[in-house]
């Protein structure tokens, strides 16, 4: 009932004319008396593949859909960028007219408005120019079912408006058309236009009441006509539309003139008095935009070049020795000597080999406590006999924090940082940085909660002070992530970008920065980019032994890319090259050979769904059985689009007998009887495959 598609289905185009928002499928609803049919789906379920691959590509389909206004809704992306560097639309290769971001952020709408709390696929829902539910079609039996459904929905309205009577429209009248159609017909327009009709599509653009065509402006925005760029720039400045606030947001990547930059900025101001997102973009890009008046960043880049991490190594018998000397000179009264005592307490009590004697439990953590609690005391004697200074406050701010004390950890960090020397290589420096980024940015984030503004400043210090620790021979990868999400939360891609690759010069070998860099890349430079970025970080001199393990997991995720776009020659190039980088890596560095095989055999199973979906049945079992012989157990690993080899050998059982080869069929199901004796676990389906109840009006019909 739900045959899956073959290459040649996948290569045909997507027939339905999906809309764009939810809000143009209303306005075109409105405008043509047509209802809503609201189409969901889902990455590698059985039916959904069946209407993605086979209905929403048949002429039949499409002559049935034609009543309706359609939108997708899919959670599955299947291109890394919705746009090109040149602003042009990358459409989806699942479902065509649509970006991958359209189908995705028009779900968790449908699903509030919808989906009565159920995320189910394939389904049909109706609706109604009042924006009423009229049917709701999951779980059929059948694809007879939900085409009833489709047929009667429209045969059995009550109202039944004539066709509009839209007239002659010019070009420049359509760019304040709602209709996906249109709006290829004026992009297409404008970049096969010359510059004349560019800029009176553009300046049309500028005329439009409400929300401006905004995929017409990217291109703009981003073309190499640098007046139609300001041109484009200039009606953004002027828009009220929300909607606008992402393309605002990377028109302000462009160079220009400084006028320019604010009036955006000013844009993001106005939106912001309803949009929160647009008021707190147009903070972060201040913030980012100015420096630190607290942090020097040049001159500790300069005072902490050269230093190693070795230099910060002490023993647990080097802390206790320096802790009783402390002790014993503290007895004097002196303030110099009582802060050496509070600092050597503080060392003491954050020392790693601590932590073992403590354990775990309530006792562990008072006595945790009551260690920090005997650092504040020093210090408050310290402070009372007459020591001052970033000493006695870092300590101060770092006692406070490890005690949860959020407010008297930042009063007393900035204290610190102000009177920081640019350089300072003591562990306490770099450590009260941390707590002064962390509570900066733990004030950030509770005034974004509360919907309220932070000064751009309080970003300058975090963003100057997390760049400091960064340069520091104690930083770690994590505390790099850390910075680099931040920015990302707060939309600053490009100061993220930044951060992000000085990390991997220092962590070469991080797992968690080479995941941001492929996400990273992929949405600036698409598949070419990701395999272009690992060669040329493979052919440095210095390049670390395991660049070729996260070169070869780049070549899988660039082989899922090709997948989802049919682009079944480059996939399996990918997925061959995937696996020889990792032999190669194996070779070099046979530590990574364990974790190497387990993604070989991953890339196996992405060669056996090239083949399958080529029609090659047994090229398909060959690489099926070369994944099992390199690791049986990522025999139920899911993909990148939620196939695992499993999966593809019952396809394949499946697709053996219908073509008679009982041969075949008898492999396959010695490979699956083989992963059971492995792991009996590794042949059950996933939860959304194990049946459900069909909604109502799937049952109803499917009665009749």
């Amino acid at each position: 009932m739900w045959p899956a598609p073959t290459a040649e289905d996948w290569a045909r185009p997507c027939l339905i004319h999906w809309q764009r928002t939810w809000e143009d499928a209303v306005a075109v609803s409105k405008e043509t008396g047509k209802p809503i049919l609201v189409c969901v789906n889902m990455d590698g379920e059985i039916a959904s593949e069946h209407w993605a691959g086979i209905r929403y590509r048949s002429p039949e389909t499409a002559k049935l859909f034609e009543p309706y206004v359609c939108v997708i809704a899919s959670v599955y992306r299947h291109n890394p960028r919705d746009y090109d560097d040149q602003g042009r639309r990358i459409e989806c290769p699942r479902f065509g007219t649509v970006t991958c971001g359209e189908h995705i952020w028009i779900e968790p709408l449908l699903f509030g408005r919808y989906f009565e709390g159920r995320r189910v696929a394939p389904r049909h829902i109706m609706v109604e120019l009042d924006q009423s539910e009229v049917y709701d079609v999951y779980y059929a039996w059948d694809t007879a079912s939900v085409e009833q459904a489709i047929e009667e929905g429209i045969s059995r309205r009550k109202f039944q408006p004539p066709p509009p009577h839209r007239g002659d429209r010019s070009l420049l009248e359509k760019v304040a058309s709602r209709d996906s159609a249109d709006r290829e017909e004026v992009e297409r327009a404008f970049l096969a236009g010359d510059a004349e009709l560019r800029r009176a599509l553009i300046t049309a653009a500028g005329e439009v009441e409400g929300e401006p065509p905004l995929d017409l402006l990217r291109l703009a925005v981003f073309s190499y006509d640098l007046d139609l760029s300001e041109m484009a720039r200039r009606t953004l400045a002027r828009t009220n539309s929300e909607s606008a606030v992402p393309l605002i947001t990377e028109a302000l990547k462009v160079p220009m003139a400084a006028a320019e930059r604010q009036g955006l900025l000013g844009a993001l101001d106005r939106i912001g008095r309803r949009s929160e997102r647009a008021r707190r973009l147009a903070v972060v890009y201040r913030g980012l935009d100015g420096s630190s008046d607290r942090i020097d960043l040049a001159a500790w880049s300069e005072g902490l070049a050269g230093l190693e991490a070795s230099a910060y190594a002490r023993s647990e018998e080097e802390v206790a020795a320096r802790l009783e000397e402390a002790e014993a000179a503290a007895g004097s009264g002196d303030a110099a000597a009582l802060l050496e005592q509070a600092e050597a307490r503080l060392a003491w009590a954050v020392d790693p080999a601590r932590e073992g004697d403590l354990g775990r439990g309530r006792a562990a953590e008072l006595l945790r406590r009551a260690r920090f609690e005997d650092v504040l005391q020093a210090a408050r004697r310290a402070e009372e006999a007459g020591a001052s200074g970033w000493r006695l406050d870092a300590v101060f701010a770092l006692a406070a924090h490890f005690l949860g004390d959020t407010a008297t950890a930042l009063v007393r960090s900035e204290a610190a940082v102000r009177a920081l020397p640019p350089g300072e290589p003591s562990w306490n420096a770099v450590a009260v940085l941390g707590v002064f980024a962390g509570a900066r940015r733990q004030a950030i984030l509770d005034r974004l909660a509360a919907a309220e503004d932070f000064p751009p400043e309080w970003l300058a210090d975090v963003h100057a002070a997390w760049s400091v620790i960064e340069r520091h021979p104690l930083c770690t990868d994590d505390l790099v992530l850390q910075h680099h999400d931040f920015l990302i939360s707060l939309e600053a891609a490009d100061a993220a970008r930044e951060v992000l690759l000085a990390g991997l010069r220092r962590f070469p070998d991080s797992w968690k920065l080479h995941t941001r860099l492929r996400l990273q890349v992929l949405k600036e430079a698409d598949v070419p980019g990701l395999e272009e970025t690992y060669r040329r970080l493979m052919d440095q001199p210095d390049a670390h032994p395991h660049l070729g393990w996260f070169a070869g997991y780049a070549e899988i995720v660039a082989g899922e890319i090709h997948r989802r776009r049919h682009l079944l020659d480059r996939a399996d190039e990918a997925y061959r090259r995937a696996i020889e980088l990792y032999r190669q890596t194996a070779a070099r560095a046979p530590e990574t050979a364990a974790t190497g095989a387990t993604y070989q055999a991953l890339a196996e199973a992405g060669l056996a769904r090239v083949a399958f979906l080529r029609q090659d049945l047994d090229g398909a079992l060959a690489h099926l059985e070369a994944a099992v012989a390199r690791d049986p157990r990522a025999a139920a690993t899911r993909d990148g689009l939620n196939l695992s080899a499993v999966d593809t050998a019952r396809s394949l059982l499946q697709r053996a007998r219908e073509a008679g080869r009982e041969d075949l069929a008898a492999r396959v199901e010695t490979w699956l009887e083989e992963l059971r004796r492995v792991d009996p676990a590794l042949l059950e389906r996933p939860a959304w495959d194990r049946g459900g109840r069909p909604s109502p009006d799937a049952r109803r019909r499917a009665g009749r």
